[in-house]
């Protein structure tokens, strides 16, 4: 495993990180406890240092197990992403959005779950309409400055509201956000448009996540859209088959056939060739699948081959804001 530094943070983190999402009881295809420690275990063995997490989360059980798993290790040579703006607590309207208020609690009780004192990165999982970013921004800022919180990052917005919050830091003297967490992978590439090179001209630390385009990079198209999670990408409005999606799939599919790989790995590779990439964020169930993905941050694509495979791509509806 390679270490690359994150951002402008100073921090080095592995290649890829660890995506936390499947730990929990919340839906049958998660992991439980066992099957969530096994994992994060075996990502330790493999060099993986770098492990993100939401609140939302099975509402808090992913925290719980990350926490009780990286207590068995040195703590110090971890760094742990969490989130915070989804709604934690039915009934209880003060538990969601970035206000100071939300802020505060929400994160009290992540680090309460995590078992730690300081968080090394603390996300917004999303903008948040009802509240000034400045607002925002103040109390991210205490988090730092009361060491809760190592640096603050934001996931999928608007270029613009990324540029505003930003431009809000520098003019107020506030925590800057240094990391970007959005959706990109070969089928879903909108964010080169405007996001991408923003990041790059800042010195954002970029987090893809969902970078197999949950799934539809890893098996030939037609197969994919009869799977349960093909239904439900396509429920969200996933745009990853239109565009040139199917054609870029089967590229993938032709690619890892000469090269002896499997499609996951060709697309994983092509992300980590991609220069404003800092580390994709891994999001699986399988030690397997794990593994193969540790392998294909060894795997060198041609400039030609990357051509290759980008050159169906055409413009999609923008995706992954909500």
């Amino acid at each position: 495993m390679e270490y690359t530094t994150l951002g402008s943070t100073g921090i080095d983190v592995s290649e890829l990180c660890l995506g936390c999402m499947s730990f929990g009881d919340d839906d049958e295809w998660m992991l439980d406890r066992e099957e969530s420690e096994a994992l994060i275990e075996r990502a330790i063995e493999l060099g993986i240092n770098f492990f993100d997490t939401a609140n939302i989360y099975s509402t808090g059980t992913s925290e719980e197990i990350l926490g009780d798993v990286l207590a068995e290790y040195n703590r110090d040579e971890m760094v742990v992403a969490t989130k915070v703006r989804f709604q934690m607590r039915e009934g209880d309207p003060n538990s969601e959005g970035l206000s100071r208020k939300a802020i505060e609690q929400e994160l009290q009780n992540s680090l309460d779950r995590l078992g730690m004192d300081t968080v090394d990165l603390y996300q917004i999982h999303r903008w948040d309409y009802d509240t000034p970013i400045e607002q925002t921004l103040r109390a991210l800022d205490d988090t730092v400055r009361r060491g809760q919180v190592r640096h603050i990052g934001a996931s999928s917005m608007w270029a613009h509201q990324f540029a505003e919050a930003l431009h809000t830091s520098d003019r107020l003297g506030l925590e800057r956000f240094a990391t970007m967490q959005n959706l990109y992978n070969l089928a879903y590439r909108e964010e080169e448009r405007e996001m991408l090179p923003l990041c790059q001209k800042e010195g954002i630390g970029v987090m893809p996540w969902s970078p197999l385009g949950a799934g539809f990079l890893t098996r030939p198209h037609e197969e994919f859209d009869e799977t349960t999670r093909g239904e439900h990408e396509a429920s969200l409005g996933r745009p990853y088959a239109d565009g040139g999606g199917r054609e870029i799939n089967e590229r993938v599919q032709e690619l890892a056939a000469e090269k002896d790989r499997s499609m996951a790995q060709i697309a994983m590779a092509w992300l980590l060739h991609k220069e404003w990439v800092t580390t994709p964020i891994l999001g699986t169930s399988s030690i397997e699948h794990l593994e193969a993905a540790v392998e294909a941050t060894e795997i060198d694509l041609a400039d030609s081959e990357l051509d290759y495979l980008e050159e169906p791509y055409e413009p999609v509806p923008i995706s992954g804001h909500e």
